[in-house]
């Protein structure tokens, strides 16, 4: 097992994490935001007001993306299992 392969396993799974992890961030972003503005126009600083739209957001981005993001990853799971015979001589 060279360097170059280590490497590249380790940029494979930062880049699997990113894509997989993207979608439900990016809600939980938006509901953020969306919370912060309704609080600056109304003046209201609670803050427990931004856990459950946030909560909601990540739970309908799961929903939404939850069957994409299996496929992802079991793709590369089984990838990831393939090369080791490769990986490994």
């Amino acid at each position: 097992m060279t360097q170059e392969m280590v490497l590249q396993l380790g940029r494979n799974a930062l880049e699997i994490t990113l894509i997989l992890a993207g979608p439900v961030l990016l809600f939980g972003l938006i509901a953020g935001l969306v919370v912060a503005i309704f609080q600056a126009l109304t003046q209201i600083n609670e803050m427990t007001l931004i856990f459950i739209p946030k909560i909601g957001a990540t739970v309908l981005a799961i929903a939404l993306f939850g069957p994409w993001m299996l496929q992802k990853l079991i793709n590369y799971t089984t990838a990831l299992f393939e090369a080791i015979p490769g990986v490994t001589r």
